[in-house]
C-alpha cells in the first residue's frame, strides 16, 4: 500500500521528539525514545500491516560513530559525492552535507524513513544539500566517491550481499567506510580501522548501556 507522505511527516512528528543523538550535539533529529509503541503506532495510524521496523527513529551506535567522524574529520568528505547505505533518519547524509559534501546521496527502502530524512535534513538546514534514493541501488554503479554505511551487518542475507558490492565498489577506488558496534554480521578481513567512539545506547534497543562504535575502511 502507497504510503501518504502528508500522513507520514504528521506521524512522524506526532510520535517522536526533537533531540540530538547522543554523541552529536550539533545535529537535531526526529528521535523515538523506545522501539514497541512507535512500531505498533506505525501500523495502526498509517493503515499498514507487516509495516518494517521504525529503524529511522533511532540513532543507531555505529551511525553515530561514522557521524562523528565525518563531522570531526570534514576535509574526508569535502568537496566529494557521498552516499549514505541504508540511511534511515539520514543521519550519515547530513553530516555529509554540514561537513561540504559536494553531492550527497540517501539511499533508504523504506518510504516512512524517506520522509524521515526529508524532516531531518530540514530541521539541520540541509535539506536542498540531499537526494533520496527510495529503491535498492545494490549492485548498482554508487556513482560516487565515497560510501557510508552505518549499522548494517544485522542480518546475513543483507549483509553478504552488501559487502560484496560494497567490496567492488571499493575496487573501482570508493572510499567505503562502515560504522559498526560489532553487529553479528560485519565483515571481519580486509578492513582498516579509522577510528573509536563511546556511543551511550539504551537497553530498549541494546544489550548494555555503552557500545564501541567502530569507523572502518572497508577494502577490496
Amino acid at each position: 500500500m502507497p504510503i501518504n507522505p502528508v500522513a507520514a511527516a504528521d506521524f512522524i512528528r506526532a510520535n517522536t521528539a526533537i533531540a540530538a543523538p547522543s554523541i552529536l550535539p550539533e545535529l537535531k533529529l526526529h528521535l523515538a525514545t523506545e522501539i514497541t509503541p512507535i512500531w505498533q503506532a506505525t501500523e495502526a495510524t498509517l493503515a499498514i500491516a507487516n509495516v518494517d521496523p521504525p529503524f529511522w527513529a533511532f540513532a543507531w551506535a555505529g551511525g553515530q560513530a561514522l557521524a562523528r567522524h565525518v563531522l570531526d574529520q570534514p576535509e574526508s568528505v569535502r568537496g566529494r559525492r557521498v552516499l549514505d547505505f541504508g540511511a534511515g533518519s539520514g543521519l550519515l547524509a547530513i553530516a555529509a552535507a554540514m561537513s561540504g559534501a559536494d553531492r550527497v546521496r540517501a539511499a533508504e527502502i523504506d518510504p516512512i524513513a524517506c520522509c524521515a530524512i526529508r524532516l531531518n535534513a530540514a530541521l539541520n538546514g540541509v535539506g536542498p544539500a540531499i537526494e533520496i534514493l527510495e529503491d535498492d541501488v545494490i549492485d548498482r554503479d554508487p556513482a560516487v566517491d565515497i560510501v557510508l554505511v552505518g549499522d548494517m551487518c544485522y542480518e546475513r542475507p543483507l549483509a553478504e550481499r552488501l559487502v560484496r558490492w560494497l567490496r567492488a565498489a571499493a575496487g573501482r577506488g570508493v572510499t567505503v567506510l562502515l560504522g559498526d558496534p560489532g553487529r553479528t554480521y560485519r565483515p571481519t578481513q580486509r578492513l582498516v580501522e579509522v577510528s573509536r567512539h563511546k556511543v551511550p545506547t539504551s537497553l530498549e534497543l541494546e544489550d548494555r548501556t555503552e557500545r564501541e562504535g567502530v569507523v572502518w575502511r572497508l577494502m577490496p
